[in-house]
């Protein structure tokens, strides 16, 4: 069965620079030695599967999206092709065929893992395609997200094809359980040392946990492992966007609120397409990060507790300050503040809510006026002000919060006309940032440098500037967007 030309495999193949041929030629290859010597793709079918958008069997979509992952150094998926496993439903929307089915979420997890570990595996960069754009993702998704999720019919059917290369096995409430303190583990250690060391061991649980969702378990088991594949879709989102893998990263937080809502945990779901917001603003695209907190925010994130909200306030108010808009800032932290002191604290916060502290509070207040400080220069005496608050209530085990804080609390001094402070806590972060696997702390310096120059001939800023040119690595190249090919 036809349905017209497949454009996002005919983007892909055009990008790849193969010739149908060629590509006939590498499936064959690659199908063998994984066991399928009697498959027989020749020129003719790579142009059907092109032009008529003829879908081939298994397991070519697999080979190919292998083929593709290596050849373009970013992870490639069988969605990305264009070529849906069977028993996906509903019909393709705006970004990536979203909102997907439970099913076909756990297949999209599955694949997508898949691939970003064989980027790892063979030493490539897996940067995914372009980001959507906030306003896209929140078209896609609004109305969805409020709404229960739907029972797929044959979700108790397990479609072998649709499973990866291990043989998954149902689990039980003691294996659920272990992989809930897995997630705490990575946790702490994504907070102390940065997400670059541990990204891979996180996309290889998150991977598991895509086969074990290929089975029916009983709704209470069932939804714990959504629960936990949320969480993990969170960290490696949160993983890839601090080692510079955005689109990756992006990818991973829709995911995780897919995840989270068949979990019916409406205000996780919406904290995951929070973390989107935030990697929004560090990109300086404000208007997409407003336009995914409005997302975040309407999608029953009424439900959340007061400190949830108060986090989401934040977010929303240094995507403000980006823009210049002081007094939408202030308003936004100012009813950050009143959520925060109005959680009476007779709820226990959720595990993924309990490393948004007073700490944090503090420091996202920092960040913002630090911000708002380039437009308007009286908000650095904020900034140094929530910034040394931070730093004074962090506890142990964040060590790159503290890290960020520094540089945050460095740059309004800049801003603030008061270099000799700036350059003593531009040196303390100078001086941990080896200590952790994190580019955004990078980032951060490099924004905090650029403040720096104003302060040429200052002796002890031009030393700082000259040990940070010594220090930065280089800044990474440009993700190509397939789009502008």
């Amino acid at each position: 069965m036809t349905k017209g030309p497949n454009t996002r495999l005919a983007d892909l193949f055009g990008l790849a620079g193969w010739s149908k041929g060629e590509l006939a030629r590498l499936v064959n290859r690659r199908a063998a030695a994984r066991g399928h010597a009697q498959l027989a793709t020749d020129t003719s079918r790579v142009r059907r599967w092109i032009e008529l958008g003829e879908v081939p069997r298994d397991p070519v979509p697999d080979v190919l999206a292998s083929l593709f992952t290596e050849r373009l150094g970013r992870v490639v998926t069988i969605e990305d092709l264009g070529l849906r496993r069977r028993g996906g439903t509903g019909k393709r929307r705006a970004v990536d065929g979203l909102p997907w089915s439970s099913r076909r979420t756990a297949a999209v997890l599955t694949d997508f893992t898949g691939m970003d570990l064989m980027l790892n595996r063979r030493g490539m960069v897996g940067a995914g395609a372009a980001l959507a754009a906030g306003s896209a993702l929140s078209d896609a998704l609004h109305g969805w997200l409020r709404a229960a999720p739907a029972t797929d019919p044959d979700t108790d059917i397990v479609d072998p094809t649709a499973l990866d290369r291990y043989e998954a096995t149902p689990v039980g409430s003691e294996e659920i359980e272990a992989l809930e303190r897995s997630v705490e583990i990575f946790r702490r250690w994504d907070a102390s040392r940065g997400g670059g060391l541990q990204r891979k061991a996180v996309v290889g649980q998150l991977n598991e946990v895509g086969g074990m969702l290929a089975y029916r378990h009983p709704e209470h088991l069932q939804r714990r492992l959504w629960g936990v594949a949320a969480n993990l879709s969170v960290l490696a989102g949160w993983m890839s966007h601090d080692v510079g893998l955005e689109p990756t990263a992006q990818k991973y937080f829709v995911i995780a609120a897919h995840a989270a809502r068949e979990s019916g945990n409406a205000p996780r779901a919406s904290e995951a397409l929070s973390r989107a917001a935030r990697q929004m603003v560090h990109l300086k695209r404000p208007n997409d990060a407003l336009d995914l907190m409005r997302l975040a925010s309407s999608g029953r994130g009424e439900e959340a507790l007061p400190r949830t909200r108060a986090m989401f306030r934040t977010i929303e108010a240094w995507a403000q300050a980006s823009k210049g808009e002081g007094q939408a800032m202030r308003r936004s932290l100012g009813e950050a503040e009143e959520l925060f002191v109005s959680d009476r604290g007779d709820k226990s916060p959720p595990d993924w809510m309990q490393m948004f502290d007073e700490a944090d509070l503090h420091g996202m207040q920092a960040l913002a006026h630090r911000t708002l400080a380039e437009h308007e220069p009286r908000a650095a005496a904020t900034a140094e002000h929530h910034a040394k608050l931070a730093l004074r209530l962090r506890g142990e085990g964040r060590e790159r919060s503290t890290l960020l804080d520094h540089i945050s609390l460095a740059s309004a001094c800049f801003l603030g006309d008061d270099p000799d402070q700036a350059d003593r806590h531009a040196r303390l972060a100078l001086a941990t940032m080896n200590s952790t696997s994190s580019h955004r702390t990078w980032d951060r310096l490099r924004e905090m440098y650029r403040l720096s120059a104003v302060y040429g001939g200052h002796s002890r800023v031009d030393d700082l500037r000259s040990e940070i040119e010594a220090a930065l690595p280089m800044a990474p190249r440009p993700v190509r967007d397939p789009a502008t090919v």
